[in-house]
């Protein structure tokens, strides 16, 4: 998902890194409370909390143009689900939810403390937080956070979410899971020695394991209360909100939980009484509602599309309701080598030189919205980031001449047809997918598009080797934020072949380089970190010679600051604003 400047050495807790921030800013430290409005000025929620307040009470509105990957903890890779389940669920530690720089910081949450490393980095200590309940009033365990892990290498049943766990964890690759893997040890890899405390061991060592642990999947599950795949129905809360309504596909309710205990949480105020969230609105149809008032937030926190962007910026009033955050996120598109002809490197190439950037620039909202033109993997505020641009064309539009030198070079002199995919809830992807089939049909590559539900986007369909390859999607339309902002917490889970999930769920299906992999090995094994820092570059200008991913453009976005709430601030961690911190006006 999407994250910021974190640092792989034993015994790091915590680093912060600095967005720019477009077009400047500023806000206004008046509260609400006190009967001062708020000033509206463009960018006022980027580095400081829009129109404070502590005050309780209402409901917030919410909309997802799609529908929800899953509410389970364990089975989520959102961006903009990870920074709403914070409302009931807790993991060990979690990003300080705090506006600016200040809120890339690792803070505990479950945990009473930060993670205590032993054996050079390869144990990992936490104590569980006393005074923790679930909703039904009963107490949180270790072993329910052990549990919580465990579960998630069942990849059948939780196909979605990050693969750290089963790759770093000392737990045999035969495992998958307690449904499957019944009655298996798994000390050597989790052990709870008592009720409050819980020991992870690392098959080699990994100074940023916190960041590991700030992960949704470490949010507690009673095992007894487990239903596995049914368990994203209704989610055993531990945070401030539990469930209240949840009609799949349609909306779903969050109401207070009486058995949440503030004293236990000093990172939530729990604000609002209820949180409403409707599913499957139309994009165009939330930001309309958005600008008039009849919605308070667009959970995809992407910011608005292109049919609202223009009146947005050009209306002085709403230009200065609304925030133009930079993201350390990539809008990009896949390059499939398991779909002929694109196994032949020449005709990637060719792919590479046909695509207009502009033309991809411009279906994501152009410079100020869309964000700059992108020649790398890695965007420029990720650490390592390194310049490079193999496939250089005149003004981003393309190199008509060396695409068609490469298609006679891979033996499809004419040019080829192959599929294109986009999650079909989102218009700025099918515009990026429109402006691909029109650029590389100037070279005779036709595109036909294959728009699929954001929801099981990556599980069912983009996501799934076996349907990319039948189903010849050659192309695929794609985005990534950093898990946490350094190399290894941007490229790992979009570059290293062995993410690759069979059975789908794959956030990769494209770069299947084994020398990448021993790369990332060879990186993360680093304790330096200026040394560490420079080995990032090289893996993204490794990966781009295979010609196996196509960057579009290194993003931004213009989210629309809702009038009717308070607290308003985007979060450095999530690049979007802070669900968890919004009051109701």
């Amino acid at each position: 998902m999407n994250r910021y400047s974190k640092v792989l050495v034993a015994g790091t807790a915590v680093l912060a890194l600095t967005l720019s921030a477009a077009c400047g800013g500023g806000g206004n430290d008046s509260d609400s409370d006190s009967g001062n409005a708020a000033k509206a000025e463009f960018n006022a929620a980027l580095t400081k909390v829009y129109n404070p307040s502590e005050k309780k009470g209402g409901t917030i509105r919410l909309a997802n143009s799609g529908d929800w990957d899953s509410l389970d903890p364990g089975d989520t890779y959102y961006g903009y689900s990870w920074n709403f389940l914070r409302l009931y669920g807790r993991s060990l530690l979690m990003f300080k939810p705090v506006p600016g720089a200040e809120g890339n910081q690792l803070v505990p949450d479950l945990a009473e403390g930060m993670g205590v490393p032993s054996e050079g980095g390869k144990t990992w200590t936490y104590k569980i937080r006393q005074g923790v309940k679930y909703e039904d009033g009963t107490p949180v365990k270790a072993a329910d956070v052990k549990y919580a892990v465990l579960r998630t290498f069942d990849r059948v049943l939780f196909p979605r979410g990050p693969e750290y766990f089963r790759a770093f964890l000392n737990i045999p690759a035969s495992y998958n899971g307690p449904f499957k893997s019944k009655g298996v040890n798994t000390d050597a890899g989790i052990s709870t020695p008592d009720d409050n405390t819980v020991v992870f061991h690392l098959k080699s060592a990994f100074g940023g394991f916190d960041y590991l642990a700030a992960l949704s999947q470490t949010v507690p599950v009673p095992q007894a209360k487990d239903t596995g795949a049914k368990y994203k129905e209704h989610v055993l809360s531990t945070g401030p909100y539990m469930f209240d309504q949840n009609n799949p596909g349609k909306n779903f309710t969050l109401k207070r939980n009486p058995n949440w205990d503030p004293a236990s949480d000093p990172n939530r105020k729990a604000l609002p009484d209820a949180y409403d969230v409707q599913l499957n609105v139309n994009a165009d149809d939330i930001d309309n509602r958005l600008l008039s008032g009849d919605l308070d937030i667009d959970v995809a926190g992407t910011g608005v599309q292109p049919a609202a962007l223009g009146r947005v910026v050009g209306d002085p009033a709403l230009k200065a309701s609304s925030d133009n955050p930079v993201l350390p996120r990539l809008w990009y598109t896949s390059i499939n080598p398991t779909v002929a002809p694109l196994d032949k490197i020449d005709c990637r190439k060719a792919i590479e030189y046909a695509a207009d950037k502009t033309g991809y620039q411009t279906a994501y909202g152009g410079p100020l919205a869309g964000g700059d033109i992108a020649t790398t993997i890695l965007p420029p505020m990720i650490p390592g980031y390194k310049k490079f641009d193999l496939y250089p064309s005149a003004d981003g539009k393309g190199d008509v001449a060396k695409a068609k030198e490469a298609l006679t070079a891979c033996g499809q002199p004419n040019g080829f047809e192959t599929n294109i995919s986009y999650r079909s809830e989102r218009p700025k992807e099918k515009a990026a997918a429109e402006s691909l089939q029109q650029s590389l049909g100037r070279v005779g590559i036709k595109l036909t598009l294959k728009p699929y539900p954001q929801g099981d986007y990556f599980t069912q369909y983009a996501g799934n080797p076996p349907f990319v390859k039948n189903n010849k999607l050659g192309l695929v339309v794609n985005g990534w934020g950093a898990d946490w902002n350094d190399g290894f917490g941007f490229l790992s889970q979009i570059v290293d072949s062995r993410v690759i999930k069979e059975a789908g769920g794959s956030s990769n299906t494209s770069v299947r380089i084994p020398q990448v992999d021993q790369m990332l090995d060879k990186a993360i094994a680093e304790t330096d970190q200026a040394k560490r820092d420079a080995q990032w570059g090289p893996i993204d200008e490794r990966v781009m010679q295979e010609a196996v991913i196509l960057p579009g453009v290194y993003a931004k976005s213009i989210l629309v600051r809702p009038k009717t709430l308070t607290n308003v601030f985007v979060s450095d961690a999530y690049n979007m604003y802070d669900y968890l911190s919004l009051g109701v006006a």
